[in-house]
């Protein structure tokens, strides 16, 4: 099988990238993540994707597209489904992609997460698969997010401490203000 999959960073393209090439099938990646933000940050994950693809001998193909802008327009500036319009939109250029391409099916390094939500990534993805008529791959690799992250710590990888968007960076804040407030009134 030649497989097309969307990385949205190298630590969570690690564990399925290893399951999918030792199960035999031909893997291409794809860099293509507009939603990330700020920019300092997109740089980190785009060079540490480069990073692995050195270190690993990947097939990585890159759309480098800061599309910040698009993003936050299309999300509603930050709406209730403002996760799965982000994985429309790199799960719909992902699945163009193979199609031009020739691959037999597209998946995403989304699936391995615990932090993503995987129901709906899967229902994206096989929307994708009938909009561009290519098969969509998806495997639950949860099971493996912790050797992927053994992994990454041994390979040296910049390690993201929020799933990369605009809203996910302010709710982290948050939490970690609220989590310090909260100390500070009980001292």
């Amino acid at each position: 099988m030649k497989l097309l999959m969307h990385i949205c960073c190298a630590n969570c393209g690690l564990y399925p990238i290893k399951t999918l090439t030792e199960k035999g099938i031909a893997l291409t990646g794809l860099w293509f993540n507009p939603n990330i933000h700020p920019y300092a940050e997109y740089s980190l994950r785009f060079n540490a994707v480069k990073q692995l693809q050195n270190l690993w001998q990947l097939d990585v193909d890159y759309i480098d597209y800061y599309g910040i802008k698009e993003f936050i327009q299309r999300t509603g500036n930050g709406g209730e489904n403002r996760c799965r319009i982000c994985y429309e939109m790199r799960l719909d250029k992902t699945a163009q992609k193979a199609k031009e391409d020739g691959a037999d099916a597209f998946t995403t390094s989304l699936l391995v997460s615990p932090y993503q939500k995987f129901d709906v990534i899967i229902e994206v993805g096989r929307e994708m698969e009938k909009k561009h008529s290519v098969q969509f791959y998806y495997e639950d690799f949860r099971p493996g997010w912790k050797q992927g992250v053994e992994l990454s710590r041994k390979l040296g990888l910049y390690r993201q401490k929020y799933c990369g968007c605009i809203y996910s960076e302010m709710e982290r804040h948050m939490k970690k203000n609220q989590g310090s407030e909260g100390q500070r009134v009980k001292a």
